[in-house]
């Protein structure tokens, strides 16, 4: 059952969204250390999203209004990344760095990759619909449930991690002015994710 959730998980982020371009930009910028860090974040969130719609909790969030709101209050936190990483390519920071871990500088990458993650409580919503789904088609217990949400959780890093490898390799052979514009592009990109989370129908 893990197998199986890893092979969805797997598929799921093979449509590349906002935490994945964040986690190339990381690692092509501050290299593997820091984007593990982001990537870390983004796995408790995932787990702790899937831990969330596997005990019902969810259907608070599937009410109308507060699905609008979350989708605006997500909305506005990528956009709030996006820009700033495009405004980052000009030397401006909106986000202060920090030193984790014995003074490692992660540049806030774990708490930013929480952040950027939480942004989107509606993922909740999916992971209902997927386990709803698997539970009625495939009869699954309890623990299967969980098995499957662990293979999905283990594809998010596995597949996270090797966007962290390949970003920080290009560090090593991209010039400096090709990383910046990649960062801007990758900054636009979270912008428009953030302007099609905001006019998106309920």
């Amino acid at each position: 059952m893990i197998i199986k959730g890893f092979k969805l998980g797997m598929m799921l982020q093979l449509a590349i969204g906002p935490v994945c371009v964040f986690i190339f930009k990381v690692g092509g910028n501050e290299g593997l250390i820091a984007a593990e860090f982001g990537v870390l974040g983004i796995v408790l969130i995932d787990a702790l999203y899937i831990l969330l719609a596997i005990s019902g909790i969810a259907s608070f969030v599937d009410k109308g209004r507060v699905k609008h709101i979350l989708r605006i209050f997500g909305a506005i936190i990528v956009a709030i990344f996006g820009l700033q990483i495009v405004l980052g390519t000009f030397g401006w920071e909106v986000i202060p760095n920090v030193k984790l871990f014995d003074g490692i500088q992660s540049k806030n990458s774990f708490l930013e990759g929480l952040v950027l993650t939480a942004s989107n409580p509606l993922t909740i919503l999916f992971w209902v619909g997927v386990f709803s789904a698997k539970i009625t088609e495939e009869k699954l217990t309890k623990k299967d449930v969980y098995l499957f949400g662990t293979g999905s959780v283990l594809a998010t890093l596995f597949f996270l991690t090797v966007i962290a490898v390949t970003g920080s390799i290009t560090r090593y052979f991209l010039p400096v002015e090709v990383i910046s514009m990649l960062n801007f592009i990758v900054g636009l990109a979270l912008v428009y994710f953030a302007f099609r989370m905001f006019i998106k129908k309920a």
